[in-house]
C-alpha cells in the first residue's frame, strides 16, 4: 500500500504524517509499515544541529500511526469516518539512533482488542536492527459521535 493509501485511511498530514508506505498487514493481527528517514524533517532543524537524530517521540508517534492503519482497515463493521485516538504507551525502550537516511520500518502485533480498543506490541528498526520497542494502545472514535 503507497502513500496514496495511507493519505486516504489516516487523517494525519505533512508534517505529522510520519509513515511512507504499508509493507504488508493482515487484518486484526498485524502490521509492516515504513517511513524514510531524510534530513529534510522539520524537526532535525533543532535535535540536534550537527547531528541530526528523531526524536524518540515522533518514531513512537509512527509506530501509532502503522497502528492506526491496521486499526482503520480492520474496523470495516463500524460506521463512518474513523478517528484513531492514542491512548497509552508501555514498556517503551530505545535501543538505537534514528537519522537522516534510514529507512525505518514499524512492525506491531494486535495483543488484544475490546471494543473499540486496540492494545499491540511491536518495534521500529532500521536494517533489522532495533531501534525501539514498545507495547501502545489506541482507541478507534468516529467523527461526530
Amino acid at each position: 500500500m503507497d502513500i496514496k493509501d495511507v493519505m486516504a485511511t489516516l487523517p494525519h498530514r505533512y508534517p505529522f504524517l510520519l509513515i511512507d508506505g504499508v509493507l504488508a498487514m493482515e487484518e486484526n493481527k498485524s502490521v509492516t509499515a515504513f517511513k524514510n528517514v531524510t534530513i529534510n524533517e522539520p524537526f532535525f532543524q533543532g535535535h540536534f544541529p550537527g547531528q541530526p537524530i528523531m526524536p524518540g517521540v515522533l518514531i513512537i508517534e509512527a509506530m501509532a500511526q502503522a497502528a492506526a492503519y491496521l486499526a482503520i482497515k480492520s474496523a470495516k463493521d463500524i460506521p463512518g469516518k474513523k478517528i484513531p485516538l492514542f491512548t497509552g504507551i508501555e514498556n517503551a525502550r530505545f535501543k538505537r539512533p534514528v537519522t537522516p537516511g534510514d529507512v525505518l520500518t514499524l512492525e506491531l502485533t494486535v495483543t488484544r482488542t475490546r471494543s473499540r480498543i486496540w492494545w499491540l506490541s511491536g518495534a521500529a528498526t532500521v536494517k533489522g536492527e532495533i531501534a525501539c520497542k514498545a507495547d501502545i494502545s489506541a482507541v478507534l472514535s468516529v467523527e461526530g459521535e
